[in-house]
């Protein structure tokens, strides 16, 4: 290509793909000037309007304004410069997407209200601070003026919603299911509940204790694979489920500091069967798809199971 030769607007247009009338835009906004003009008037260019035309029209499709574009052409601001301040916006715009997305699909799959779209919404945006608040009001509510193992709830109250900077439609949907559910009065009163039966005990001397994360985990191990035997539909009173009877007895006798009596376990079956709330399992399944951790989820089917399972074991 001739480095000194000069070239029309139409030639241009022909070998950069742009319309006569942009590059005039272009030329008249001072973003790519002529370098001459003939005697009738008609503007000329240089060889280097070629590349310069091409780099504003990647500059414009990633979103960047002429004064910018001229900004970047000036060498007032690098191109790294200007990418990295575009891509935040972009990144912003994709979160702000995404969250669109994750309360739309919510809309379809629950079918709500105006008015519940508008709060579903509010809570997709909230930070989080916010939803740390939203967190501890719940337990604030649900252990007033109890004499719960302050440790426990400690423990309890520590696992927070911590959405990524980045969060999939999933997290904003698992999020905003979580919100609802801790706002929820019955859901309150059912945990509000359970509370209060921990507190009676501790009233009449019964200790109680804080399951370490071990334990915790070891637990989880049990009630899945409650779950799993109670899907594929193996016996409560098989020899599987002996044997997971009889570690959930020994844990949890341990852990209440008494022997693993026949009592001991009927009172245990009593708790699986009876007060079992899928939602607390829910609970705990939210927090996890938000933090991205191993799900650990509790069906009602599996904690039935467990309860015929330890009564089958002291029969």
């Amino acid at each position: 290509m001739d480095d000194t030769r000069l070239y029309t607007i139409g030639e241009l247009a022909r070998r950069t793909g742009l319309s006569v009338k942009t590059i005039r835009f272009y030329s008249d906004s001072g973003v790519v000037p002529p370098a001459d003009r003939t005697h009738s008037g008609y503007r000329l260019y240089e060889v280097s309007a070629i590349s310069r035309l091409e780099l504003v029209r990647t500059l414009r499709e990633l979103g960047a304004g002429l004064d910018e574009v001229r900004s970047v052409l000036a060498r007032d601001t690098t191109l790294p410069q200007l990418a990295e301040t575009h891509l935040a916006l972009v990144e912003q715009q994709m979160r702000l997407l995404r969250t669109r997305r994750a309360v739309l699909r919510a809309v379809v799959k629950l079918g709500r209200t105006t008015e519940e779209v508008r709060l579903m919404h509010k809570l997709a945006q909230m930070s989080d601070e916010e939803r740390n608040r939203l967190i501890d009001e719940f337990w604030d509510e649900t252990i007033a003026g109890l004499n719960v193992d302050a440790e426990f709830i400690e423990w309890m109250r520590s696992a927070k919603p911590n959405l990524p900077d980045d969060p999939s439609s999933e997290q904003v949907e698992a999020w905003i299911e979580l919100a609802e559910m801790v706002q929820d009065p019955d859901f309150r009163r059912t945990v509000r509940a359970l509370n209060e039966q921990q507190a009676a005990l501790r009233d009449k001397g019964t200790p109680t204790r804080m399951p370490s994360p071990e334990r915790a985990r070891q637990m989880w191990e049990i009630t899945d694979a409650a779950r799993i035997a109670a899907e594929a539909g193996v016996s409560p009173e098989s020899e599987q489920a002996r044997e997971l009877a009889d570690r959930i007895a020994t844990m949890t006798a341990e852990d209440q500091g008494r022997p693993d009596t026949p009592e001991h376990r009927e009172s245990l079956a009593s708790q699986y069967y009876e007060q079992h709330d899928e939602r607390l399992s829910r609970y705990w399944e939210l927090l996890a798809a938000i933090n991205g951790w191993e799900s650990h989820p509790t069906t009602a089917a599996a904690t039935q199971w467990l309860a015929t399972a330890l009564r089958a074991s002291v029969r």
